[in-house]
């Protein structure tokens, strides 16, 4: 396994049946989703954050705003065109931003 840390564009459209990414652009290169394998949320380290620090500091009331940035995790298929060779991609998406980067290539 690869691990990125790198910008993309995503266009979501309906892959297998579901709302998920079906292209993004990596490298200025265009990959293609043929499949979802798996999707999970995962919640960022609040305890480290902006938010959290001016919560101990007494800046700003408990109110939880801010502390939960949750970040969608896709794997998927795809290839690079229509003939391309397959490869599974982590895509990670920032809810709170919207931001798209690509964490992982699985080998």
């Amino acid at each position: 396994m690869r691990v990125y840390d790198e910008a993309i564009e995503v266009r979501q459209g309906e892959v297998s049946g579901v709302e998920a990414p079906s292209q993004f652009l990596w490298r200025n290169r265009l990959w293609s989703v043929r499949s979802v394998e798996q999707r999970w949320v995962v919640t960022g380290p609040w305890w480290d954050s902006a938010a959290a620090r001016a919560v101990r500091d007494g800046a700003v009331s408990p109110d939880g705003g801010g502390l939960l940035a949750e970040e969608e995790i896709w794997r998927v298929v795809a290839a690079n065109g229509r003939t391309g060779t397959q490869g599974v991609y982590e895509l990670t998406h920032a809810v709170e931003t919207g931001a798209w980067r690509l964490s992982r290539v699985v080998d």
